[in-house]
Parts: structure tokens; C-alpha cells; sequence
């Protein structure tokens, strides 16, 4: 089973890709090329993304409170 930590920098990794992608396909189209395929492939990024999300939350909520890193310069009431 994955851990917090590989969640998310899977998830910030794909997301870096989807914005790529993104731009390729921008200019593919300014460029009158077909980008069907390609907007496919993003869309399965992106549920794919969401996936890892929905499993990044369920895992994070399923960490108890006293255990979760507390913020830096956080309040204390």
C-alpha cells in the first residue's frame, strides 16, 4: 500500500504532466492539428489524479490527530 508521502508527490507529479500536456495541446490546435486522442490521454490523467486524491484523503483522515504534523507557527488555541 502506498504511503502519505508517495500519494502525494505522485499526485504533484501528474499534475505537473497535465499541464504539459496541456500546452501541447494548445498548440497543436493553433497549429490545426488533430488533438482528439491527446485530449483523451488528459482526460485519463486527470481521473487518474482524482483517484489518487480520493485515496490521499481517505488515508489522511485516516490518521489519527495527536499523530498529524503539526503547522509551523500554527496557533496553539
Amino acid at each position: 500500500m502506498p504511503t502519505l508521502e508517495y500519494l502525494r508527490s505522485e499526485i504533484e507529479r501528474m499534475r505537473t504532466q497535465i499541464g504539459r500536456q496541456r500546452k501541447e495541446i494548445l498548440q497543436l490546435q493553433r497549429a490545426g492539428i488533430g488533438t482528439a486522442s491527446a485530449e483523451a490521454l488528459l482526460a485519463r490523467m486527470q481521473a487518474k489524479v482524482d483517484q489518487l486524491c480520493v485515496q490521499r484523503d481517505e488515508m489522511k483522515s485516516a490518521v489519527p490527530r495527536e499523530v498529524r504534523p503539526r503547522v509551523l507557527g500554527g496557533r496553539k488555541w
